[in-house]
C-alpha cells in the first residue's frame, strides 16, 4: 500500500526561500531572476529542457539566458553536472546553515554573541542596524559579517553604523560594496567619530573643488578617476584652495584642447617653487617676465646691426679736393 498526493497545475505551489530575496535577488539583474524562478519551477517535475526553450518560454534572448545560467554558476546557486548540459539547483537553506556553522575563517553566531555580551553597545548598533536597514529580518549570515567586519577593521560601533548609513545612501547593501566601502575607510586609518568627521570634512572639500573644476572647465561629464587623482593632489598634498586652481584653469583660455596634464604641469610648478598662495604665484610671475623682457631686451641690442653716423667717418684735406678741379 502507498499513499500518492496529487495536485492539479492550478492548485500547485512553487515555493521560494526567503534566503533568495534577502540575500541574492536584491543585486540580481530582472532577466536572472526569471530565469532562476522558472529553473525552480522545472526541478519539482524533473524535466529536461533547452536554453533555447527556456528563450522562447520566457520571451528572452537565448544569450541572456546562458548569462543567467552562468551567473547562477558563479554565485553558487546553481551548479553543472560533469560532463553533461544538466544543472542542479543548490539547497539555499542548506548552503546558509553550512556558511553559519562552517569550520570557522570568520566569526560563527556563537562568537558573535558572546562579543555582544562583551560589549553592549555594540549589540544596540547590530539592533539598529537590523531595525533600520533590513526591517527587523536581517539573516544570520550578516550577523557574523558585521562581527567579523569589527574585528578585521576595528571600527567603533558608531562607525559600523555610519558605513551601513552610507552604503546604503549610495548603493545599496550590498556586501561586496560595503567591503570595499570598509576598506577605503580602514586605509583612510578611520577608526571613530572623530577620524570620520575628519574624513567626511576632507571629502566634502574635495567634492566642492571638483564641481567647481567641472563648471569652470564646462566639461559636460564627471571627472575620470585618473582626473580625480590629480585634483585630489591638488586638494590634499599640495593643499591649494580653489582660488589658487581656478587662476591655473584660466591659463587655459586660447589653448587648443587644453587637458589636466597641462593644468598639473602649471600647478606641480607653482609647488615645486614653494608657491603657498596667489599673491605669491602673481609675484613670481612678475619676476619671471622682468627676467625675461631684459634677457630678450639684452640679446636684441647684441645683435643689432651698426646705424648711421654710428661709426668714426674718414677726413680728406685741401689737396685732394683740389686735384678734381684741375682735371675739369
Amino acid at each position: 500500500m502507498y499513499f500518492e498526493s496529487y495536485k492539479s497545475f492550478l492548485l500547485s505551489d512553487t515555493l521560494l526561500p526567503d534566503i533568495f530575496i534577502s540575500e541574492y535577488m536584491p543585486s540580481m539583474d530582472g532577466n536572472f531572476v526569471k530565469v532562476y524562478l522558472h529553473c525552480l519551477f522545472l526541478s519539482k517535475h524533473n524535466k529536461p529542457i533547452s536554453t533555447k526553450e527556456i528563450s522562447k518560454k520566457l520571451e528572452l534572448d537565448i544569450e541572456t539566458v546562458k548569462n543567467a545560467l552562468l551567473y547562477f554558476e558563479n554565485i553558487g546557486i546553481v551548479t553543472k553536472k560533469v560532463n553533461s548540459s544538466s544543472y542542479i539547483l543548490v539547497d539555499l537553506k542548506e548552503m546558509e546553515i553550512k556558511k553559519i556553522y562552517r569550520i570557522k575563517t570568520a566569526s560563527s553566531p556563537e562568537d558573535a554573541i558572546q562579543s555582544s555580551k562583551r560589549n553592549k553597545k555594540r549589540n544596540e548598533i547590530i539592533k539598529a542596524i537590523n531595525n533600520k536597514f533590513f526591517q527587523g529580518i536581517m539573516t544570520p549570515s550578516w550577523y557574523t559579517d558585521i562581527d567579523t567586519w569589527f574585528d578585521i577593521y576595528k571600527f567603533e560601533e558608531d562607525v559600523m553604523y555610519a558605513l551601513f548609513q552610507y552604503c546604503y545612501e549610495h548603493h545599496g547593501l550590498s556586501k561586496n560594496y560595503i567591503t570595499r566601502v570598509a576598506e577605503a575607510w580602514h586605509n583612510k586609518k578611520i577608526k571613530n567619530n572623530f577620524d570620520l568627521d575628519n574624513y567626511s570634512i576632507e571629502c566634502q572639500k574635495f567634492n566642492d573643488v571638483r564641481g567647481k573644476i567641472v563648471k569652470k572647465l564646462k566639461l559636460n561629464r564627471n571627472l575620470t578617476e585618473y582626473e580625480e587623482e590629480i585634483v585630489r593632489k591638488w586638494v590634499f598634498d599640495y593643499k591649494y584652495s580653489f582660488e589658487i586652481i581656478e587662476y591655473a584653469l584660466k591659463k587655459t583660455t586660447g589653448k587648443t584642447n587644453p587637458n589636466f596634464k597641462y593644468i598639473h604641469a602649471i600647478i606641480s610648478d607653482w609647488n615645486k617653487n614653494g608657491l603657498a598662495d596667489k599673491n605669491q604665484i602673481i609675484a613670481n610671475e612678475e619676476i619671471h617676465k622682468k627676467q625675461t623682457a631684459e634677457k630678450t631686451s639684452q640679446t636684441k641690442n647684441n645683435n643689432q646691426i651698426p646705424q648711421h653716423k654710428n661709426f668714426e667717418q674718414r677726413t680728406y684735406d685741401k689737396d685732394f679736393y683740389t686735384q678734381f678741379d684741375e682735371k675739369l
